[in-house]
């Protein structure tokens, strides 16, 4: 349904102060204040703001501390039934006081995320429309696509450095789930705020809501979304091409980051847009960059050479291509020459292997495609496919990448054909949500017989495997993503370069476990983050000034700058603001 009237917006006045100051805090008391999750304390504020502001009756008479809040919230979380229950808790949490969600995530780094984020993110954005409670982020609905500038100059905050935006058509390996796909930003930008340090007032989440193909979701009383079957090729991409106008008019240095596009939009709008703007696509830069960066890791620890692998991918959509693309990268930089090393990237899809005879392939996967004049004697199915355990064997696989969302993907008689051939195979079943790996970490040792070097998509836990206990890497984006923003923010880049996102790759590797002969895990520990993310900002920082897309300046200016850009969850004195 058209809307026929445009919205109305009234920007609050813009306080004269410096940017990164608190918003609004010299004019709120009382129950307005209280009600500002950025500047709300809670029970934590002190007697004599108490008497300054207003807030007095409105609070418990005891005065907490923050540490003693986040006692207070975890027993609260740990009281919940189940992991969706805790990640509306958090939610909650986040919209009524940022400081203390952020806080008690830092506090409980590697149990939070998971639930912040994958894999139960994905259970929110299914249930997103029953579990909406308060309104975050922004909305843009196909029908008042003529009113995008009017719409976000309604955001919440002025100042934005880094917006996330799907349109919900590809989340994680659940699908299409429309309106409800806003739970990926808000969860993104969370992430971006705890371990990058990007100020979470500082952070837009959006979702381009051009309906859904998602029966589930239509029919769904309670869905909250635009209830129309999607909206496709040029009204499509007007639409996209009229958001990002607006943003550049309104917020021209903002980062841009994609999120969650189906695989025959995302690569064209990141063509169409990233010599344009700040902006890159999570799915396919992302996860190209951590992928390369476990693989360097785990080749690291088996003593072995990037160019003697056989790489074999499950999945041909845009991560997978995203993932090639970064390997191919890492093979030029060791001196392979493109054509050549190409043959070393096997793509297999639901068509089977991804070559040259097959009529059905895309363009990004074309370039992927393997001539066919070198699997004319391999095995195929009756429907003329070449499949996953054929090419293991007889491309010779050494490193296997699962991409797929099939779960079970990686089975007994691949893994095993793995570990006759190579001492120490290298196994990513990287598809979320937990339900949709490809194989568990405890299979996988035990068919190799505890010689597999593994990462996964999803958080497992520890294998214990006769007698050692084996921690598992996530080979998740949130070590790339919010280390680029710092980045970029910090160092004030233009653009987002392949350049910037393989260095980021690198410095990830370099700062693995594996750097240190210290074996497995092949990434940090999910509790270094925010200590691995001004790592690898400060060498994005540099590659940007490298490739001129940022301002100079000296390593140690730059490193100054990107401790600076981080915020760390602290309670503001409002004595100052009185």
């Amino acid at each position: 349904m058209e809307a026929t009237s445009a919205p109305r917006h009234v920007r609050p006045a813009v306080p004269e102060e410096n940017p990164d100051s608190l918003p609004f805090s010299s004019h709120l008391r009382g129950a307005d204040l209280l009600n500002q999750p950025m500047l709300n304390k809670g029970t934590a504020f002190t007697e004599g703001e108490r008497d300054r502001l207003g807030l007095h009756g409105l609070l418990p008479p005891h005065v907490e501390t923050l540490d003693e809040q986040v006692v207070r919230a975890f027993e609260a979380f740990q009281r919940k039934g189940d992991d969706l229950e805790r990640h509306i808790f958090l939610r909650a949490l986040q919209d009524t006081n940022e400081v203390l969600f952020y806080r008690l995530l830092l506090d409980h780094l590697e149990e939070m995320i998971p639930i912040v984020y994958t894999p139960v993110v994905a259970q929110a954005c299914q249930q997103f429309s029953h579990i909406y409670r308060r309104p975050r982020g922004l909305y843009i609905p196909y029908p008042l696509r003529e009113w995008i500038p009017s719409l976000l100059q309604d955001r919440p905050f002025d100042e934005v450095s880094v917006i996330v935006v799907t349109d919900g058509e590809r989340i994680l390996g659940i699908g299409d789930q429309g309106a409800g796909g806003l739970g990926i930003p808000i969860g993104k930008l969370a992430l971006y705020s705890l371990i990058g340090g990007i100020r979470p007032d500082r952070t837009l989440p959006v979702v381009l809501d051009v309906g859904t193909n998602n029966p589930e979701r239509l029919r769904d009383p309670e869905y909250l979304g635009w209830r129309h079957e999607r909206v496709t090729g040029r009204e499509y991409l007007d639409l996209v091409d009229r958001f990002v106008r607006a943003v550049q008019h309104e917020l021209p240095n903002v980062l841009l980051q994609w999120e969650d596009f189906a695989a025959g939009n995302a690569r064209a709008i990141l063509s169409r847009y990233r010599n344009r703007m700040l902006t890159f696509n999570d799915d396919i830069q992302g996860t190209g960059a951590v992928v390369l960066a476990t693989v360097l890791s785990a080749l690291r620890l088996s003593r072995s050479r990037l160019e003697d692998q056989e790489f074999v991918l499950l999945g041909a959509g845009s991560a997978a291509i995203g993932v090639a693309d970064f390997l191919l990268a890492a093979f030029s930089a060791h001196g392979v020459p493109e054509a050549a090393a190409r043959r070393h990237l096997w793509l297999v899809n639901r068509g089977g292997l991804v070559h040259s005879g097959r009529s059905d392939l895309i363009p990004e996967q074309r370039a992927y495609a393997q001539p066919e004049d070198r699997v004319t004697s391999w095995a195929r199915t009756a429907q003329g496919r070449i499949e996953l355990d054929e090419v293991v064997a007889r491309a010779g696989g050494t490193v296997l990448i699962g991409l797929s969302t099939v779960g079970g993907a990686f089975t007994e008689a691949i893994a095993q054909e793995m570990g006759a051939r190579v001492r120490r195979p290298v196994i990513l079943p990287l598809s979320n949500p937990t339900a949709n790996s490809e194989a568990s970490p405890e299979d996988l040792l035990r068919w190799t017989d505890g010689r597999a070097l593994i990462a996964t998509g999803s958080p497992y836990l520890p294998v214990h495997f006769r007698g050692s206990v084996v921690p598992i890497a996530q080979c998740n984006n949130v070590y790339i993503f919010p280390a680029i923003g710092l980045g970029a923010v910090a160092s004030r880049a233009s653009r987002v370069t392949d350049g910037m996102l393989l260095a980021a790759a690198k410095a990830l590797a370099e700062l693995s476990p594996t750097a240190e002969g210290r074996g497995a895990p092949l990434l940090p520990p999910l509790r270094e983050l925010p200590v691995v993310a001004q790592e690898i900002a400060v060498v994005v920082g540099l590659e940007a000034q490298r490739a001129g897309v940022a301002p100079g300046a000296a390593p140690a200016e730059l490193r100054r700058k990107v401790a600076a850009a981080q915020w760390r969850p602290a309670y503001p004195d409002f004595s100052a603001h009185a």
